[in-house]
């Protein structure tokens, strides 16, 4: 299958590695050349990690990075794809661009799939005039490792696009799990509110970000505690979700924590940024 996956960042170079190491043809697209540069870096040293593991040889690695291309370029990206799977910013003016843009010149049997965390695939789709070709691919990250993808059906969804997308996730060796569109769907729904809750409790003095996180590891069996796995997944992004979480469900108990705000606004975002609760 030609695939062509948009934005490099940490979720689209692993979306794309998946796809080119199951034998599909990838074009990595994000109109920033840096980005797509670091993205392809990170995809070769993913791929080194394998060999050196020894779940991947030297043939498949070379195979898999044969399959791989990269573009600035959307528009002819996009031309002759057969799945576009969406992993940009969580903005819905971007993903309504980006998605009006695909519905223009992806061709008219490709099905455009989002990566979003927390955006309606509905509304998504609604941006397009073949909502039925529209479905969420929310995979986890580390994407080559974790085995997770949530397939989103929003209400216009299809039996078919949703058989094409199962199929082919299990194909890349992933789980897939059948979930209806709303506000962070499952995943981030439950995830969430946990890790708001964790800072309610360093920002209310109840404890540390290294107790609540020993906590949770201990008493609760978690392979990371959920300050250590906000940090990881960066709070800028945890604090984007609880806010459509807030907003799309308008109950009080998404309300992000204040120390969630003012720790973004001062750019501590996590692992990605060298200081979030913890220092990298």
């Amino acid at each position: 299958m030609r695939v062509t996956v948009l934005g490099a960042g940490t979720m689209g170079n692993g979306i794309a590695h998946v796809f080119a190491q199951h034998g599909h043809d990838v074009t990595l697209v994000d109109l920033n050349e840096a980005a797509l540069e670091r993205g392809l870096a990170t995809v070769a040293k993913n791929l080194d990690r394998q060999v050196a593991k020894g779940t991947l040889s030297d043939d498949d690695k070379a195979a898999t990075l044969a399959r791989l291309a990269a573009s600035t370029d959307l528009v002819a990206s996009v031309q002759q794809a057969e799945l576009v799977v969406e992993a940009v910013s969580e903005r819905t003016e971007v993903k309504a661009e980006i998605f009006k843009t695909l519905d223009a010149h992806a061709p008219a049997a490709c099905i455009l799939a989002s990566n979003t965390s927390s955006i309606s695939i509905t509304w998504i789709a609604a941006q397009t005039k073949r909502p039925e070709q529209v479905i969420g691919m929310h995979f986890f990250n580390p994407v080559p490792v974790m085995k997770l993808v949530e397939v989103v059906r929003g209400l216009a969804t299809s039996d078919e696009t949703y058989a094409t997308v199962k199929a082919l996730s299990e194909e890349l060796g992933k789980t897939p799990v059948e979930v209806n569109d709303a506000p962070g769907f499952v995943s981030n729904r439950v995830l969430m509110p946990m890790i708001n809750e964790a800072v309610f409790c360093v920002h209310e003095g109840v404890a540390t970000p290294e107790a609540v996180d020993e906590v949770m590891r201990l008493g609760m069996a978690h392979p990371m505690g959920p300050l250590q796995l906000a940090d990881f997944i960066g709070l800028d992004v945890c604090l984007s979700i609880l806010n459509v979480l807030h907003t799309e469900f308008g109950d009080p108990k998404y309300r992000p924590c204040p120390l969630l705000k003012q720790m973004v606004t001062a750019g501590r975002l996590g692992r990605k940024s060298g200081q979030g609760f913890y220092a990298y």
